[in-house]
């Protein structure tokens, strides 16, 4: 019985230790990306409103932080006019999926 538990255990540590992989699906993500291209595709975009700031590059960025900005977007912890109305548009399961795609399309620092 003992080696069963020191099996069991050991399972159990290692699955723990797995990284957690994004439950989005890039494919589908690159298809859902039309309604953020119109900023964050464009290297070094600046926009106006509502006010005056950089427009970050999400190629490469981390899953989670992508799929928390527009969780937060969506409940209005974070306040962006354009972001909250997109956001507030999302499904769970889209914003799953571009966030894997934008996740995993990082060309290099934006100019």
């Amino acid at each position: 019985m003992k080696p069963f538990s020191m099996t069991l255990f050991a399972s159990a540590l290692l699955a723990v230790a797995l990284p957690v992989q994004a439950a989005g699906d890039p494919k589908a993500g690159q298809l859902k990306t039309s309604m953020c291209a119109g900023c964050h595709g464009i290297p070094g975009w600046r926009t106006a409103y509502p006010s005056v700031y950089s427009v970050p590059k999400l190629g490469g960025q981390h899953a989670d932080y992508i799929v928390a900005a527009l969780k937060a977007y969506k409940t209005g912890e974070r306040d962006h006019p354009s972001m909250k109305g997109i956001a507030g548009s999302l499904s769970e399961q889209d914003m799953e999926d571009l966030a894997a795609y934008y996740a995993s399309s990082y060309s290099g620092p934006a100019r």
